[in-house]
């Protein structure tokens, strides 16, 4: 399966990475998310390419700011 990191501003705590984890796990297709705070970085695994502007609005509706592929 095909993974994908992004790199997403505004996150700094464990609130930050659940959030995050649970609203973009939740996605069609998305079988996995790995949130790195310290690199500021989201890595979602999906059965297919995922849909960049479905995982930055989504990114945005939790709070925080998709500022692109990694």
């Amino acid at each position: 399966m095909p993974a994908t990191t992004y790199a997403v501003s505004g996150m700094s705590c464990g609130h930050c990475k659940a959030t995050l984890t649970k609203a973009i796990g939740e996605l069609e297709g998305v079988s996995g998310v790995e949130v790195d705070l310290d690199a500021g970085h989201v890595t979602v695994t999906s059965a297919a390419e995922p849909d960049d502007a479905l995982i930055a609005e989504t990114v945005d509706d939790a709070g925080y700011e998709l500022t692109g592929r990694v």
